[in-house]
């Protein structure tokens, strides 16, 4: 292995995940296409696959593979289902951001509308003890 390409999230609304992304949390906008061709559909597995697509990337950090650190997918066909936005169930996944001011992001955040599993919390074992954390909800279910 070479190292990590990218991570990516599927969302019901690339517009609106771009602009989560980018306004509220700070990523830049590094690419949008639109895939709907048969590569795609190989690739994804579903014969009538049209996507579209942003990548996103962390001002400032490094880069090293890749042009991005984030990639958006919006599958228009086929749609998906929104389910369960909770991080107890299998397949849902989480994104792990440093920052200088938690509490000072966590008010802003809040302020835009994000949704946050808790206030933020010290860390008070593990690797990470005299951290601290929160978890906040994604896009998907800011708006839904």
């Amino acid at each position: 292995m070479l190292g990590v390409w990218h991570f990516s999230f599927t969302v019901s609304d690339l517009d609106g995940a771009v602009d989560f992304y980018t306004r509220l949390l700070r990523f830049e906008l590094v690419h949008m296409q639109e895939q709907n061709n048969e590569y795609t559909r190989r690739v994804v597995g579903y014969p009538d696959a049209h996507l579209r697509v942003a990548q996103l990337a962390v001002p400032g950090q490094p880069r090293g593979l890749s042009t991005h650190d984030l990639e958006l997918v919006h599958y228009l066909v086929p749609q998906g289902e929104r389910g369960d936005h909770n991080i107890y169930n299998p397949g849902q996944a989480h994104l792990a951001l440093t920052v200088e001011d938690l509490d000072a992001e966590y008010e802003r955040l809040l302020a835009g509308g994000v949704e946050f599993f808790s206030e933020p919390q010290a860390i008070t074992a593990g690797v990470n003890a005299g951290g601290s954390m929160v978890y906040l909800y994604g896009f998907d279910k800011l708006v839904h």
